[in-house]
C-alpha cells in the first residue's frame, strides 16, 4: 500500500458526512489517520479549502469485475498484466474508491476465458505493485468460485493462503436458475458479452448441467469448509429462494450478494446477512437480468451494501440516487459504500470520517441536472493522507 502521509494535513470548509450528520467542518490528520473532527472553519495554514464540496470517507468496493474487463477488454484478447491492473486501479481511485476487492473468478471449462485461465502471473503483479507502493487504492481480493466448473479448486490454487484474499463467494451460473432463471437473458448475455454462438450455448447450457451434478456439492464443501479454517468472510451469490439462503447461511455465509427476489432479501436480513446489491442495478432503475431493483429493496430496508459490480462510477452516482428515489438520508447512502461494507471483510480502520480512522477521504461536488437530480463529481481523492488524485 502507499506510505501514510507523515505530515499533518486540514481540510476545511466542508460539509463533512458523518455517521448520522452532515456538518460542516473541518478534518485534520496525520500519520495517515484523521485526528479531530471539529465544526465550522479552520485557522490552520496550509489547510485545503474544499469551497462548501462534500467530504465523504473513501469508498470500499468489495466486488468489482472491473479488474477483469481490464485483462480481457474483448472475448479471446488477454492484456499484459501491469498495464490492466494499472489501467483498473486508476478508475476506480478516480470513482472514489479508496479500497477495492479485486473480484477474480476462478473456475470456467473455456479455455480462453479469463475465468478459465491461471492467475498466478496476476498475482505475482499485484502483490509486487501492492508492495512497492504502485497504486493509487489499497487493493485486495474476492475470489469467485464457479461451483459447477470441474477446473474450480486448480484454478483456487495460487490463492491458497494469500493474506490478501479477504471474501470468498461461491457461484452457481447454470442456466436455468438463480441469475439465469430467465433462459432468454442468459443467452442475450453469453451470445453478447462473450461471443458465443447460438450451437455453443446451447452445447453450454447442456454440459453445465452434467457439470452442477458432478462438482457443484464437493466444490461448495470444500470452500465453506478453507473460509472456516482461515477466517475468511463467505458470500452467497444470486440467491433467488429461501432455501438458497438458509443453504448458505447454515453454511456459515454472512454475506448475500445480489438476491434476485424480495423473498430472498428478507430471508437475509432475517438471518443478519449483509446483502449486497449493485450499484449498475441502481442507476439504471432495475437489473440488467430482470432481477429485483435495487432500488425497491432499498426502500424496504433490504441493502446492506452497494457494489459497483461492472461499473466503477455507479458506486457514487447509485449512493447519491437512493438519496432522491429511496428516501435515504445521504449520512445512510454514505454507509452503504463506506463503513458497511468495510465491516463484512473485517477491515475496522476505516470507511468513517471520525477520530482515529484512516485518512481515506473524497471530496465529492454535487452537479445539478434536474430540479430532481444531482450528479456527484469526485474532486480529489487521498488514501492514508496522500493525495491520489
Amino acid at each position: 500500500m502507499n506510505t501514510p502521509s507523515a505530515a499533518p494535513i486540514t481540510f476545511t470548509n466542508a460539509r463533512l458526512v458523518l455517521a448520522d450528520e452532515v456538518v460542516h467542518g473541518s478534518v485534520h490528520c496525520q500519520s495517515g489517520l484523521i485526528t479531530a473532527v471539529d465544526l465550522g472553519n479552520s485557522m490552520v495554514a496550509g489547510a485545503i479549502d474544499l469551497q462548501g464540496d462534500y467530504l465523504i470517507p473513501g469508498m470500499v468496493e468489495v466486488h468489482t469485475d472491473n479488474f477483469e474487463r481490464h485483462l480481457m477488454p474483448r472475448p479471446k484478447v488477454r492484456w499484459d498484466d501491469a498495464p490492466a491492473l494499472l489501467a483498473h486501479d486508476a478508475e476506480i481511485a478516480a470513482a472514489g474508491i479508496t479500497t477495492v476487492l479485486d473480484a477474480l473468478g476462478v473456475g470456467e471449462s473455456d479455455p480462453d476465458s479469463v475465468r478459465g485461465s491461471e492467475w498466478n502471473t496476476v498475482l505475482d503483479c499485484l502483490t509486487d505493485f501492492s508492495r512497492r507502493g504502485v497504486l493509487r487504492a489499497e487493493h485486495l481480493l474476492h475470489v469467485r468460485c464457479e461451483l459447477p466448473a470441474p477446473n474450480t479448486l486448480d484454478l483456487f490454487a495460487p490463492f491458497i493462503g494469500n493474506p490478501m484474499v479477504r471474501m470468498l463467494s461461491l457461484m452457481d451460473h447454470t442456466p436455468g436458475q438463480r441469475q439465469w432463471e430467465n433462459i432468454e437473458h442468459a443467452w442475450i448475455y453469453f451470445t453478447g458479452k462473450k461471443g458465443w454462438s447460438q450451437a455453443k450455448f446451447e452445447e453450454r447450457v447442456a454440459q453445465s448441467k452434467e457439470h452442477q451434478a458432478r462438482y457443484a456439492q464437493p466444490h461448495r464443501a470444500y470452500f465453506t469448509a478453507y473460509c472456516k479454517q482461515h477466517g475468511i468472510a463467505l458470500a452467497s451469490h444470486d440467491d433467488t429462494t429461501v432455501a438458497h439462503v438458509e443453504e448458505a447461511f447454515a453454511e456459515g455465509a454472512t454475506v448475500s450478494e445480489f438476491p434476485t427476489t424480495v423473498a430472498a432479501a428478507q430471508a437475509a436480513r432475517a438471518r443478519n446477512m449483509a446483502t449486497i446489491m449493485g450499484g449498475p442495478n441502481v442507476v439504471r432503475g432495475g437489473s440488467h437480468s430482470g432481477n429485483v431493483s435495487a432500488i425497491e429493496l432499498a426502500r424496504m430496508g433490504l441493502v446492506d451494501i452497494l457494489s459497483s459490480d461492472y461499473v466503477p462510477g455507479s458506486l457514487l452516482s447509485a449512493m447519491v440516487r437512493l438519496t432522491e428515489a429511496a428516501g435515504l438520508t445521504l449520512p445512510q447512502a454514505v454507509a452503504l459504500v463506506s463503513h458497511n461494507p468495510a465491516l463484512s471483510v473485517g477491515l475496522r480502520d476505516r470507511g468513517l470520517i471520525a477520530q482515529g480512522m484512516r485518512a481515506d477521504v473524497v471530496q465529492v461536488r454535487m452537479t445539478p441536472l434536474t430540479p430532481e437530480r444531482q450528479q456527484p463529481v469526485v474532486r480529489g481523492v487521498w488514501r492514508g493522507g496522500v493525495r491520489v488524485v
